[in-house]
């Protein structure tokens, strides 16, 4: 009835003039604007009496540090009123204030307080002035009456950088008057009822026109990511290439298979809290195999296998540890020592796609956690080229043309190279993988052949999905920040992939590269 009684007074105020905005009508009726919308809608279903449509305007409104600065004054005037006249130790006053940092350097600003660097004890805040003007405070309240046209654009950027205020889309409904537009409400019957034919007032009733051309309700559904349309992609274009996929089921990994088995010393700063995320429970693992780490343990304390080695102390201890797997090389450094095991060795391509974690600087271009793939390709006589001609390939066939190399470094490949991509939307080359070719210290340890060569690459799945869908910001893609409105919208995943989808074959020249390691 209430709802009843707003859409009367909305059709009494439109009677007295040529439109209306739901904005003003709820300050008029002193009503929540959400009702006012939805009486205007109930207004909709009679046949052409309003029309309407919906706008949006931008407003100021005061965040929650603004209205505390509102109610209890400005953080420059808190630091003015905390210095008594006789003046205060700087270091005092940055701790009886709150927020004393900023309001020092605000009420220095307004030349309010001055700092004497001379005085016993340490630096002085005195007085400048004897009293004050809030103007924060008094800016701020009249913003908060609606009337934020009256205050200087300069002025609300400013406050809006300090936190004191923010900018707001307010969406309104404009309503006009219809072709049929009149004061009384009189809504048409949608149901006829048992009882309107037992008593005959059907025939006084007026009904609803049925609308044999409208839609029906659309099925909620869900949509597939992104991230999950190109990982389709990409496992498709692994398994067109023969490539077998491994089990990648175990988030939590330990340093043991992670860093050890890939020779990475265990002073490596990759194994530092810093950039790896240790886990409390389990913290320990105990199964490893004990001739394999007798062997690891070697290589890295004197050497082996026409290496130096690292010369240090290896400890099981610090192999033991747990931890979020920070790449998925540790599942290839699993399926390879299963593959070492086998009576006879035949060659192998694998790949996998999934979940790595690591303690990253949140930015544009990285995340803590984020989807690696890994292509590992072990067999006789494979070379650098073969490397780069699988990457070629790969990438053609997802319609990543614009591809560069880089000589990097890795504790577990030599040589090694960074992969680049051009961003169109950044405007410049991103890393979006890396590669090289498995240390003899890493292979020969498991018991793989000595003329066998390995040679492998991780790549993120998030990097070449940002330059297919043209996403600049990483978090836009992933994370808290997401516009579901894009999952839902964005389209289907169609790579630009050649008409002729040629095998990648891996030549075999007259010798592989294999030799002894310097350090």
């Amino acid at each position: 009835m209430a709802a009843m009684n707003i859409a009367e007074q909305i059709l009494l105020l439109l009677a007295g003039s040529d439109a209306v905005d739901s904005l003003n009508v709820a300050e008029i009726l002193k009503s929540d604007h959400q009702r006012v919308v939805g009486a205007i809608k109930s207004l909709q279903t009679l046949d052409n009496v309003i029309c309407c449509e919906q706008r949006s305007v931008k407003q100021w409104e005061l965040t929650d540090e603004g209205k505390a600065v509102l109610e209890k004054g400005s953080h420059e005037a808190a630091v003015f009123n905390a210095v008594p006249v006789h003046g205060i130790s700087h270091a005092q006053l940055m701790k009886i204030v709150p927020n004393a940092k900023v309001g020092f350097s605000k009420a220095m600003q307004s030349g309010w307080v001055v700092i004497d660097k001379t005085c016993d004890g340490g630096p002085k805040v005195m007085r400048k002035v004897a009293t004050i003007e809030d103007t924060v405070q008094q800016t701020l309240r009249i913003i908060q009456d609606l009337s934020a046209n009256s205050v200087n654009d300069k002025v609300k950027t400013e406050y809006k950088k300090r936190n004191l205020l923010q900018e707001v889309v307010v969406k309104s409904l404009y309503v006009t008057k219809g072709s049929a537009f009149h004061t009384s409400i009189e809504k048409p019957e949608t149901d006829l009822t048992p009882e309107m034919i037992a008593s005959g007032s059907w025939k006084s009733k007026k009904f609803k026109e049925y609308n044999f051309d409208a839609m029906g309700v659309t099925p909620s559904g869900g949509h597939l990511h992104p991230l999950l349309k190109v990982r389709t992609q990409f496992r498709n274009i692994f398994l067109e290439m023969g490539f077998t996929e491994m089990p990648t089921n175990n988030y939590v990994e330990s340093s043991f298979w992670n860093f050890d088995a890939l020779f990475q010393p265990q002073q490596h700063p990759a194994r530092d809290a810093h950039d790896t995320f240790f886990v409390s429970e389990p913290a320990l693992s105990e199964n490893f195999p004990a001739a394999y780490l007798e062997r690891i343990k070697k290589v890295h304390s004197v050497g082996g296998y026409g290496s130096q080695g690292y010369k240090y102390d290896w400890k099981i201890e610090e192999a033991k540890k747990n931890l979020l797997r920070t790449h998925t090389t540790a599942v290839s450094a699993r399926m390879l020592y299963m593959v070492a095991q086998e009576p006879e060795f035949h060659p192998r391509k694998y790949f996998s796609i999934d979940r790595v974690f690591r303690n990253e600087t949140l930015d544009a271009t990285h995340l803590a956690e984020f989807h690696q793939i890994e292509g590992v390709v072990a067999g006789y006589n494979l070379t650098l080229g073969n490397l780069m001609g699988i990457l070629r390939e790969f990438f053609r066939k997802l319609g990543i043309e614009k591809l560069r190399f880089k000589p990097a470094y890795n504790p577990y490949t030599e040589p090694s190279m960074e992969i680049f991509s051009y961003h169109e939307g950044l405007k410049k080359w991103v890393e979006i993988g890396n590669s090289g070719i498995f240390r003899p210290e890493m292979l020969l340890p498991m018991g793989l052949p000595d003329d066998v060569v390995v040679i492998a690459w991780g790549l993120s799945l998030e990097r070449p999905t940002m330059i297919l869908y043209g996403i600049d910001n990483i978090r836009e893609l992933v994370g808290h920040k997401i516009n579901l409105q894009m999952v839902e919208a964005n389209p289907v995943c169609r790579l630009r992939r050649p008409e002729v989808l040629e095998s990648c074959r891996i030549q075999e020249p007259k010798q592989h590269w294999h030799g002894r390691i310097a350090h």
